[in-house]
């Protein structure tokens, strides 16, 4: 067995950045927890797109065989109502997916993740895609999204500054570790029309454990690294 630790932080920021979205007077708000433990055919999946967040997201898995899930979602386009630790205390996020899996039998297990940052609609342009094959798997997952400006519905400075201090936006990022008997690829992409364009490919095939953290940050606010680099 291959073990294998990646981390992957691409961050920009200042002034001349991209400005976190504002957020709508409404509220719109999903939560979904799925709990499942069996042998047989399985298919999970989930699909969000959302304009107004600049946000595409697109998760897909299916297999025959034995499986243990636990798995959590939850999208708003109020990032204060959702906030998600990742390794530095609560942030408010606008996706949070949480995903733990067992999978083993002979037919392999399939899975497709997409999740972009959409510029044209707001977004910085940042893309991550991953696919697996696999007949054994055992990991956890973590991806996360933040566009909105938190501090859109106060009209009090030192509490706008404040909100504003606490929001990650900009923020694409897919945590990950797993020991897996397959085939896993991952991508990933910034690209910023006339003067940027970032790319990144992984491809493990056989028996391996992997940890990923992989961060898109744009932020004149935020630390992205949140010490990974000690």
């Amino acid at each position: 067995m291959t073990a294998i630790l990646l981390i992957a932080v691409f961050a920009a920021g200042g002034a001349a950045g991209t400005p976190a979205i504002s957020e709508q007077a409404q509220s719109e708000d999903f939560y979904n927890r799925v709990r499942a433990s069996g042998t047989g055919y399985f298919e999970v999946g989930s699909s969000v797109v959302d304009k107004r967040i600049g946000l595409e997201y697109y998760s897909f898995i299916y297999g025959e065989g034995d499986l243990e899930m636990d798995s959590r979602s939850g999208v708003s386009t109020r990032a204060a109502n959702l906030q998600g630790d990742l390794g530095g205390g609560p942030v408010p996020l606008n996706l949070l997916d949480d995903l733990k899996i067992s999978y083993s039998g002979e037919t392999p297990m399939v899975g497709t993740k997409s999740i972009h940052s959409k510029a044209f609609y707001g977004g910085i342009g940042a893309k991550v895609e991953e696919r697996f094959e696999v007949t054994e798997m055992e990991g956890a997952q973590t991806t996360y999204f933040a566009s909105t400006d938190p501090s859109s519905h106060t009209k009090d400075p030192g509490e706008a500054a404040a909100l504003r201090g606490a929001s990650p936006a900009h923020l694409v990022g897919m945590d990950l570790s797993t020991s897996f008997t397959g085939t896993w690829e991952s991508d990933y992409r910034w690209h910023k029309i006339f003067y940027k364009d970032m790319k990144e490919h992984h491809t493990f095939s056989g028996v391996f454990d992997v940890q990923r953290t992989l961060r898109f940050s744009e932020s004149p606010n935020s630390d992205p690294f949140n010490g990974l680099w000690s």
